[in-house]
């Protein structure tokens, strides 16, 4: 079982094909293999919004540091048939509002960690 040890919010960009626009989200941090960390990255989004921008699947997501991460649509979650040659891609039949994720486990340090994420400096542990 995955533990968190510190969840904090974030206002930041959701970049689509250029198209910039302000979101929230949530980064999730855990304690990963060895000295790593892992941090789960969640957002909404409307999805109307998204398909006007020619949104798919992926969308880059800017962090109050500045950087920016890519965040994916797991999709299929409408559909059962998986035979459908656009499993994944986002399209009408979706719910208005879609999740976007990531995880990263570029962080090896608690330095790396709290320069990518500011979010977390003044979290609790």
């Amino acid at each position: 079982m995955e533990k968190h040890i510190v969840k904090a919010d974030g206002n930041g960009a959701i970049d689509v094909n250029g198209q910039v626009s302000p979101v929230t989200y949530t980064v999730s941090l855990k304690q990963g293999k060895g000295r790593s960390y892992e941090v789960d990255i969640r957002l909404m989004a409307p999805r109307d919004w998204l398909l006007q921008r020619g949104f798919e699947r992926d969308a880059v997501l800017v962090i109050q540091s500045g950087a920016r991460i890519p965040v994916y649509h797991d999709g299929g979650s409408h559909n059962d048939d998986s035979s459908r040659r656009d499993v994944g891609r986002l399209d009408a039949a979706d719910t208005l509002s879609i999740e976007l994720t990531a995880r990263d486990d570029s962080c090896t340090s608690e330095v790396d960690l709290m320069r990518k994420y500011l979010e977390f400096n003044g979290a609790d542990a």
